[in-house]
């Protein structure tokens, strides 16, 4: 498994990862983190942006299922009923096996999976591990606490090396680590 913290792309909302970005790089199942990667951790409910944009990835047949780290799952529960979309619950990031047991769930393999989310040492370190497109976006609310300031400085050079990355490898199929 390779140990790689630098994700295959680097977007700066959800919004930006389109269905047909997905489908040109052949991915039937979206595997996402909730937590400041679709909403911040204080929203209690899905807004209409994200419904939207879970309707458009359906549309073009890309599964979307949630994989995340939360030990108390009221709250994952609750936004992904109300979104309509399973969930993988304690999944242990960056072990790799809550996102196998969501490919296995949904019967996807590593060539046709991405998982998103915004921190470095969970989703994109389990993402490269698994051998699935890791694909990263900022925060959304920011950093708020001491901690998340701290952490959002220590991935910024890793950030900066995907981008490089993707600035020579214009039209060529994104790859991990």
């Amino acid at each position: 498994m390779p140990f790689s913290l630098i994700p295959g792309r680097l977007f700066a909302h959800y919004r930006e990862v389109t269905p047909e970005y997905l489908k040109k790089q052949e991915i039937t199942l979206l595997l996402s983190d909730l937590d400041f990667t679709l909403a911040p951790k204080s929203v209690r409910s899905p807004d209409a942006e994200l419904r939207a944009w879970i309707a458009a990835l359906g549309a073009e047949g890309i599964s979307l299922m949630i994989v995340s780290n939360n030990r108390s799952g009221r709250r994952v529960t609750e936004f992904c009923a109300d979104l309509g979309v399973p969930y993988q619950g304690r999944a242990g990031k960056p072990s790799t096996r809550g996102l196998e047991a969501a490919m296995a769930r949904s019967g996807a393999d590593r060539a046709h999976t991405a998982m998103l989310g915004d921190k470095l040492l969970t989703d994109m370190l389990a993402a490269n591990r698994c051998g699935v497109l890791a694909l990263m976006v900022e925060p959304l609310g920011g950093a708020v606490t001491p901690w998340q300031k701290v952490l959002h400085a220590l991935q910024a050079p890793f950030k900066a090396v995907c981008r490089r990355r993707v600035e020579k490898s214009r039209g060529k199929k994104p790859t991990n680590g």
